[in-house]
């Protein structure tokens, strides 16, 4: 019976977490670029209380006897399902159609990974950088900041499908000016480090970055300007998986409840 009180405790913990990470995404729902998270759980060590053996009468007892000692959250995965697309009036938003990412230089240095593509023009002394909302540098195919100088006209810049930054000729025809927005992939996306601000970093379990510029054997993501890819939160789907946390929650609390009630009894068998 205290077994079955421990038991109860880690459904009820492991429970906890997973309505924690339907509350993130739920609160997420609006946030461009973020991606819907899924709890997994796997059991604990099982205790053998018999072994496969003979009964005291000689017989064979082919099957052991074994009980779990509960369970536990293994892995909280990220589900890299496009988002929907959300059209806007800045011509610096952008949303990627494919597995790709767009590469954001940090405040420490360090390159890291994101889905949301609301940037913005910042005005430097250069020039104009093109920049997330917190004034952090997007990199180039080249892995460099995107700058251009003082005689373009920003209101006039284009992006092409395939990330190539466009400037109309004479004839008032885009033409690329050999800068290239980058966008990398990952053999497994999974294995990035979440950050804030929906950034991801890469870990030894993601792999390199693929740059799509520069290898043939990855399926290419493209890019539509004036455009912004929401979260792939499901909102119903998310408010079903909260009633099913709560009746699992439930459920190991009852199990307490019967366990205590149990205990009780046996006390009370002394009296």
């Amino acid at each position: 019976m205290v077994r079955s009180l421990w038991t109860a405790a880690t459904g009820m913990i492991a429970q906890q977490t997973n309505l924690d990470t339907i509350a993130n995404n739920l609160a997420n729902v609006n946030t461009q670029g973020f991606k819907t998270q899924v709890n997994e759980f796997k059991t604990l060590l099982y205790q053998t209380l018999q072994t496969r053996t003979t009964t005291a009468n000689g017989e064979q007892k082919p099957t052991s006897a074994q009980v779990g000692l509960g369970t536990r959250n293994s892995a909280i995965s990220t589900i890299f399902r496009q988002g929907n697309q959300m059209a806007s009036e800045s011509d610096t938003d952008f949303m990627i159609n494919g597995k790709g990412f767009f590469a954001v230089r940090g405040a420490d240095g360090n390159t890291y990974y994101t889905r949301n593509g609301n940037f913005q023009f910042a005005l430097g002394t250069n020039g104009s950088m093109l920049a997330t909302s917190d004034g952090l540098p997007v990199l180039s195919s080249e892995g460099q900041p995107i700058i251009l100088n003082n005689t373009y006209i920003l209101s006039n810049v284009t992006v092409d499908k395939d990330g190539r930054v466009c400037y109309p000729d004479e004839e008032n025809n885009p033409q690329p000016i050999g800068i290239n927005i980058g966008v990398f992939q990952f053999n497994n996306p999974n294995g990035l480090d979440r950050q804030e601000d929906t950034m991801y970093a890469q870990t030894a379990a993601s792999g390199q970055p693929i740059n799509e510029a520069t290898n043939n054997n990855v399926e290419k993501s493209t890019i539509h300007q004036k455009y912004l890819e929401g979260s792939n939160v499901q909102v119903v789907d998310e408010m079903v998986n909260m009633i099913v946390a709560q009746r699992a929650y439930e459920l190991n609390s009852k199990a307490i409840t019967a366990s205590d009630e149990m205990l009780q009894q046996a006390n009370n068998l002394r009296r």
